[in-house]
């Protein structure tokens, strides 16, 4: 089949390259000539494992193509994916400029029917705005071409986003058009060889779902980190309290890890999103309010229990930190713990020593040359010098320390883990104080 995706980010490309994986002709339209310039050098705008072979492989096969001509997009593909981002506005809500101008300028070169399939993550009632639009410009034009506008929104995870789109759990639908259903069956026929995943629903429903999903999850996280400063304050270990419940398969393992805060695309912009939604029609959402709350005060953490450690004395300090990214896997730091940690530090005078496998290049764009920041490329050249050690992404690189290395290079033998990486006991063991998440009482040697 013949498909176009406009909107060449994070979504858009991870789709396209997975479809044309799979056979189908994709052409991804992006307004960014340079990024569209690099996408056919091979140079990807982002870090996904997995992502770089397969847009090189279909390029190069003929398979995937990327323009910054619209009308040639529109004219190529039956099926139009909306796939361009949808930032918080001020109040929280998602902003909706970027899919309602791809909905019009798909409208504008319109030459026969098509599928707009609403990829980007979008508030309930948005495919309602789009057709709106789209039945605009078309009555502008005086044409009177048929079209469906059909919500199938993406559930990939950051790190693992081809895996995710390749052999998803669910590929949800939400149309109320026959023929529009039997062309997505046909293009999504590929995925679904083992067994049906495909979930048709309504349009408003599938909408909704998209938001539940991360809601619930960002939830589950919340809960955990409530759960670790309470075990903290009453000396019990989160960590035997997580195996304890996630035994329990009506709860499972999966984003019950205490830590430092969730952050990214997605949980933090989708939970604002949801709220203010909410909040549109009247209705108090108190708890994904109470999630979003727990949230913004976990990410506090680290540097509270830094600042405390160094009784409010931390100007011309040195901390080491391992992991930027707001997760592994990934360069993304949107919402990152890490920044607000460093941000933290800075305004109290303290110079930060980071390594990331992965968002270097990130934080250089994001801050800039500072003379408090210096960038390092190893995990162990970050230690050199400084005062203490502070972990705030789970890279497998860091899971495995040289705890006698760590107590020898810094000045101030202790570790700021916002992860719960380590055994306690055995980090007790090297001569190390250890400050975890809700871990019980602090231990230190």
């Amino acid at each position: 089949m013949k498909v176009t995706v406009f909107g060449i980010g994070y979504v858009g490309l991870v789709q396209a390259a997975v479809m044309a994986d799979f056979g189908h002709e994709v052409m991804c339209v992006d307004v960014d000539q340079a990024k569209v310039d690099n996408l056919k050098k091979g140079i990807i705008p982002i870090f996904e494992p997995g992502l770089t072979p397969l847009v090189e492989t279909n390029y190069k096969e003929g398979r995937l193509h990327f323009t910054t001509d619209a009308k040639q997009g529109v004219e190529f593909g039956e099926l139009q994916f909306i796939a361009v981002g949808t930032p918080p506005d001020e109040d929280g809500s998602a902003d909706l400029k970027y899919v309602l101008a791809v909905a019009r300028t798909i409208a504008q070169y319109q030459n026969g029917y098509k599928v707009v399939i609403d990829k980007s993550t979008v508030p309930v009632g948005t495919a309602d705005k789009v057709d709106a639009a789209i039945a605009e410009v078309l009555k502008e034009r005086d044409v009177d071409y048929d079209y469906s506008v059909v919500s199938n929104p993406e559930f990939l995870k950051e790190g693992a986003a081809v895996s995710d789109c390749m052999s998803p759990d669910r590929i949800v639908i939400g149309t109320d058009d026959e023929q529009a259903r039997q062309l997505i069956r046909e293009l999504y026929a590929p995925f679904t060889r083992n067994h049906d995943r495909m979930i048709f629903m309504d349009v408003k429903s599938a909408e909704l779902t998209k938001y539940a999903a991360n809601c619930m999850l960002a939830t589950k996280i919340s809960f955990m980190n409530e759960m670790s400063n309470l075990a903290e304050r009453l000396g019990a270990d989160i960590e035997k309290v997580r195996q304890g419940i996630g035994s329990d398969a009506r709860i499972g393992y999966h984003f019950i890890y205490p830590g430092c805060g969730y952050g990214g695309s997605c949980f933090p912009k989708d939970v604002q999103a949801l709220v203010r939604t909410a909040d549109s029609i009247g209705y108090e959402s108190t708890l994904l309010k109470a999630v979003e709350t727990v949230n913004y005060g976990q990410k506090e953490v680290l540097f509270k229990r830094l600042n405390d450690f160094y009784k409010a004395d931390l100007a011309g300090k040195t901390v080491a930190i391992w992991g930027l990214s707001f997760k592994p896997n990934t360069d993304d730091m949107r919402e990152a713990s890490s920044r607000v940690l460093m941000e933290s530090l800075w305004q109290a005078g303290a110079k930060v020593r980071a390594f990331d496998p992965e968002a270097m290049e990130e934080v250089q764009r994001i801050y800039g040359t500072r003379d408090d920041l210096e960038l390092v490329g190893t995990k162990d050249a970050a230690l050199k010098g400084a005062d203490c050690l502070v972990i705030c992404t789970e890279w497998k690189v860091f899971r495995a320390a040289n705890f006698d290395d760590i107590k020898e290079q810094l000045t101030d033998p202790v570790i700021f883990d916002g992860r719960n990486l380590y055994d306690p006991e055995q980090v007790k063991r090297y001569g190390l104080a250890y400050y975890a998440m809700g871990r019980g009482d602090s231990i230190s040697s």
